[in-house]
């Protein structure tokens, strides 16, 4: 009778830590699935990003045929993408700020198409315009999707039951991709 009650007692404890045991899997699973959705995420960035790089060198020689005296316009662009490409791709903070003075650089170089019609014209420019508008709302839409999976991320780490997976497992926190500075949040104006 004795020996009956402690297998039963014991069967009771070992189901419970088996049901315990398939609990921290799922919390555990769940933020793999979510830090891989924030990777992901931001490897979408960076394939927007990297198209944006290869257009403005494009770019920067249709202008210069036009404008070439326009210089301090041309090198902040070109200094402002060779900045942007040198930030390591896992510093969310450091693309970001980047990523920022990039696109006020744009912005001056659009507007230097009102000061000359022939550029304003020019059907190669137009076309690099359009692009990178383009680029500019993809690139959009993958931060944005990008600060919706780090959100999901972050809400899980510190729910709790699953907090204590994620300290367990040392799962670090994501930075936000975000811009510092009011002026350079704008995409460039993208005027026909």
């Amino acid at each position: 009778m004795v020996f009956g009650i402690v297998a039963i007692i014991g069967l009771v404890v070992l189901g419970l830590g088996l049901i315990l045991i398939i609990w921290a899997i799922g919390i555990y699973n769940g933020l793999i699935r979510k830090r891989v959705d924030c990777e992901n995420g931001w490897s979408q960035i960076d394939v927007q990003l990297k198209r944006r790089y290869d257009l403005i060198p494009n770019l920067v020689e249709t202008v210069k045929g036009y404008a070439g005296h326009e210089k301090g316009a041309l090198e902040a662009v070109i200094s402002a993408r060779a900045r942007a490409v040198a930030v390591p791709a896992g510093d969310v903070a450091g693309r970001g700020e980047a990523e920022g003075f990039l696109t006020a650089s744009l912005g001056k170089l659009f507007a230097l198409s009102e000061a000359y019609p022939d550029l304003k014209a020019n059907t190669n420019f137009l076309s690099l315009q359009e692009e990178l508008g383009s680029t500019e709302n993809k690139i959009g839409f993958a931060r944005q999707h990008y600060n919706d999976c780090v959100a999901r991320y972050q809400t899980a780490r510190q729910e709790f039951p699953s907090v204590i997976v994620a300290s367990a497992f040392n799962f670090a926190p994501k930075d936000y991709f975000e811009v510092k500075d009011a002026e350079t949040r704008e995409a460039p104006k993208v005027k026909f």
